[in-house]
């Protein structure tokens, strides 16, 4: 196991714990778990914190990320969980507004995830769903960890064998499941919503989860933006082509009627 630096000592008058509690730097980043993601594991994290745009905060208000380390509990600080997906609103893009960061780690970054994604497995499932007990001794479940200790008001998981999409939100310190209306969950707090989408991403066709706004439209990628602005500006030249192309027949009828179009 990575041994800790020693803590700072205090001074007179004393640091801030920010100051002398562990950060990113000090703890691992790397995932000890056997076996890495598959291809759809790598993707969806990525289309989704490409499209996550909110008009309720700045661009640079906001982390979102697949597959990290998440630290929640500073007196075990090695403790973590590994979202498949989640995202912060209040902090900066850049740990510190200076360097991408290694790993989240509350204690430092003062603000908790506000939306878990979580891909449900059979090997998992029991755990994401909260039906697991904890052993005596070992460290709380992913459910314990979201909805007691970091209390992340959406916590949301997606089958992508059967297509499945559950959501909970915290209420009252517990989550309560959401009730979804065609496979959609609306974040109000954001004014957007996460739903299911046929389509193609990366050059495959499949139901992907995806962000709508509030009038339900499909959130773009930039990438996706650029697409279409190409597509826009190639259709407005074929259109300006074919009006061209209609106005020089008509001209030439024109003169063939000898009329001279140019005094028409």
């Amino acid at each position: 196991m990575q041994q800790l630096k020693r803590p700072v000592e205090q001074t007179d008058p004393p640091r801030s714990a920010r100051e002398t509690l562990p950060t990113m730097y000090d703890l691992p980043s790397d995932d000890p778990e056997p076996g890495l993601p598959d291809e759809y594991h790598y993707l969806w994290p990525h289309l989704l914190s490409a499209t996550l745009q909110l008009t309720t905060y700045a661009a640079d208000e906001l982390f979102s990320v697949g597959d990290m380390n998440l630290y929640y509990d500073v007196d075990h600080p090695l403790l973590h969980k590994r979202p498949d997906w989640f995202a912060v609103v209040g902090v900066p893009r850049l740990y510190e507004g200076r360097d991408m960061r290694l790993s989240y780690v509350v204690w430092q970054e003062r603000v908790n995830p506000f939306v878990v994604v979580e891909l449900l497995s059979p090997g998992t499932e029991k755990e994401d769903l909260g039906q697991t007990e904890r052993a005596p001794g070992t460290p709380p479940t992913k459910w314990e960890v979201y909805e007691q200790i970091l209390r992340v008001p959406y916590y949301i998981l997606f089958d992508r064998y059967t297509n499945n999409l559950r959501a909970f939100h915290l209420v009252g310190g517990h989550y309560q499941p959401l009730d979804l209306a065609n496979q959609r969950i609306r974040i109000p707090e954001w004014q957007i919503s996460l739903g299911v989408w046929q389509g193609v991403y990366e050059g495959i066709e499949r139901l992907w989860l995806r962000w709508f706004d509030a009038e339900e439209r499909l959130i773009l990628s930039a990438e996706e933006r650029a697409e279409q602005a190409e597509e826009r500006a190639e259709q407005a030249e074929g259109q300006a082509s074919q009006a061209e192309e209609r106005a020089n027949r008509f001209a030439e009828r024109l003169r063939e009627s000898g009329i001279d179009p140019n005094e028409v």
